[in-house]
């Protein structure tokens, strides 16, 4: 099974306090049996998507999902994600992480991969949110 990542990072190469959709970039790497491969860097196109709209924007959220899903990704990688949550984790797994390095978060995510197989392999109809600091959590999202 092929696991694209995505990591939502600033221009500077960090995890920031910001959403996932309100990254300056993404960092897509795939998982492979030695680790994880840097596929591609990408620009966030929808950072300033139609500012005119209110915070947590179901069209901008759409426009996202569809975004991330024509680059196969299947896991989602930040620091913090907004009420869209609720849309993102029907597509893809949430994971909310503490650390501000890639690198870091890197190993931290490969200590804990076979959670993630799991849950991808499981399909449930909305995936759990997973939270990594040094260990791991999973949750879910609670809907209104």
């Amino acid at each position: 099974m092929e696991i694209r990542l995505a990591f939502a990072l600033s221009h500077n190469n960090v995890f920031e306090e910001k959403h996932f959709g309100e990254a300056d970039k993404y960092l897509v790497y795939e998982l492979n049996p030695n680790g994880m491969i840097l596929l591609s860097e990408v620009t966030n196109p929808f950072k300033t998507f139609e500012s005119n709209q209110l915070h947590g924007s179901a069209k901008k959220g759409a426009a996202v999902i569809s975004f991330l899903k024509g680059l196969g990704v299947s896991i989602l990688v930040s620091r913090r994600f907004g009420q869209n949550i609720r849309m993102v984790n029907r597509h893809f797994i949430p994971v909310i992480i503490s650390k501000e390095e890639p690198g870091q978060v890197s190993k931290i995510l490969m200590k804990h991969i076979k959670w993630l197989q799991d849950e991808l392999e499981n399909k449930p109809p909305e995936y759990g949110v997973f939270t990594l600091n040094n260990g791991i959590l999973k949750s879910r999202v609670k809907t209104k």
